[in-house]
């Protein structure tokens, strides 16, 4: 009979902190400690508006929680299988971490705004904390992520299968060292968990034929030191709160290679969109020329950034919160403001969560609306590709408002 212990997360391992409220000001990279920490399934995307909804956990029963909106702050750092990603990057389904704030500026929230205590608030069957007013998102991060910036794995104890399913028995702790504060819950595991060795992409049925697993019945797994990424599905018997695993990554190569594809992908989309950015200072001179300072966002893979020289050029265009591109009748490129870099510079120190520390002054002679300090840009730098991005992706003229948030009159009547 296979043992049912409470999960490591609802004893406290990853409960939200109780931080006090705090509201980021527009044109300043709050500070990590003041934010507010959960963990959720991801249900639900609008990638063209970077928000989405997750299911957050709390200590009642799980699968009535209601989806909760999250949008990310046009600086909020998304990892993925331990690299740079954007929200469409992530399968639903995936469980995530969260650090978030309160709305900036309650007014042009792209997610509703909630009372600032609402996640001491109980919620039914679903206990305290599944909503709370912090849905403005400064790092989203998944397991395999969380657990590499923490220096943490998982560590296998026991195996339980039948029919190519069943339940592993294990704990999340330190790498290096012995962590007092774990605890043993069970995860589910199916025949579509994808297990990953080297270069090699394996089932539960490949462990099965190699012997390294048994058909069925238990197996001592030693406590193997391995990532997992962790998912949400479905649970029978009443169970309240039980994860799955989506996937397993037995060695630091398959882990290595996991972050290589996702770090491609992230920079192609990052260099059809642009970098994103916010004016630090704008000086201006005669005939719609000026000198601007900008901040490139953080959270990149450093080429990317490696692509900004003193003396090249770049394009740079307005944009909302949201980091939609805003202006232009017929994509990011019709109205930008373009011209040479007349100085890149890298702040001493860590820079805050959210900054690259990287400034770059550029000079115009048409400085546009969308360029205005403390205002976020999209820049980018004439070696890379000009592309047309998709209509969902950009606002036009900014006339029509269903342009920010589209409703459902954008799709034809017959």
């Amino acid at each position: 009979m296979m043992r049912f212990l409470l999960p490591l997360f609802v004893l406290g391992a990853s409960i939200a902190t109780a931080n006090e409220p705090f509201r980021p000001e527009m044109g300043k990279f709050p500070p990590l400690e003041k934010a507010h920490s959960y963990r959720g399934e991801l249900v639900f995307v609008d990638h063209a508006n970077r928000r989405g909804s997750l299911r957050v956990q709390g200590a009642g029963t799980y699968f009535r929680n209601a989806p909760h909106p999250i949008a990310l702050l046009p600086y909020g750092i998304v990892r993925y299988h331990g690299a740079p990603a954007d929200l469409r990057d992530i399968p639903l389904g995936t469980v995530l971490h969260v650090w978030a704030f309160l709305p900036p500026d309650p007014k042009i929230s792209a997610v509703p705004v909630l009372p600032v205590n609402n996640k001491d608030k109980i919620a039914g069957y679903s206990g305290i904390g599944v909503a709370p007013a912090e849905n403005h998102v400064l790092r989203l991060e998944d397991e395999p992520s969380y657990c590499q910036r923490e220096g943490l794995v998982w560590k296998l104890s026991e195996l339980e299968i039948k029919n190519n399913e069943g339940m592993i028995l294990a704990s999340r702790g330190l790498k290096m060292g012995v962590d007092s504060k774990t605890r043993e819950e069970n995860l589910t595991f199916d025949e579509a968990t994808r297990i990953w060795r080297g270069r090699e992409c394996l089932g539960v049925t490949d462990l099965i034929a190699e012997g390294t697993w048994p058909a069925s019945g238990k197996k001592s797994l030693g406590g193997q030191g391995v990532l997992l990424g962790i998912t949400w599905k479905p649970t029978p018997d009443g169970v309240f709160t039980r994860f799955h695993i989506s996937d397993i990554w037995l060695d630091e190569a398959a882990e290595k290679r996991a972050a290589q594809n996702q770090t491609a992908t992230h920079k192609a989309f990052i260099r059809s969109r642009w970098m994103p950015a916010w004016v630090d200072a704008v000086e201006y001179g005669k005939f719609g020329r000026a000198t601007v300072t900008a901040t490139l966002f953080g959270g990149m893979d450093t080429s990317l950034y490696a692509d900004f020289q003193k003396g090249s050029s770049v394009l740079v265009n307005g944009a909302e919160n949201t980091l939609k591109h805003a202006g232009g009748g017929y994509g990011p490129a019709h109205m930008a403001s373009k011209g040479p870099i007349r100085n890149v510079t890298q702040a001493s120190g860590q820079p805050p969560l959210g900054s690259s520390g990287i400034q770059v002054q550029f000079e115009t002679d048409l400085v546009i609306e969308g360029i205005r300090a403390g205002r976020v840009v999209r820049i980018r730098p004439s070696s890379w590709p000009q592309v047309q991005v998709p209509r969902e992706e950009y606002l036009g003229d900014s006339s029509n408002a269903e342009d920010r948030f589209p409703t459902p009159d954008i799709f034809p009547k017959y």
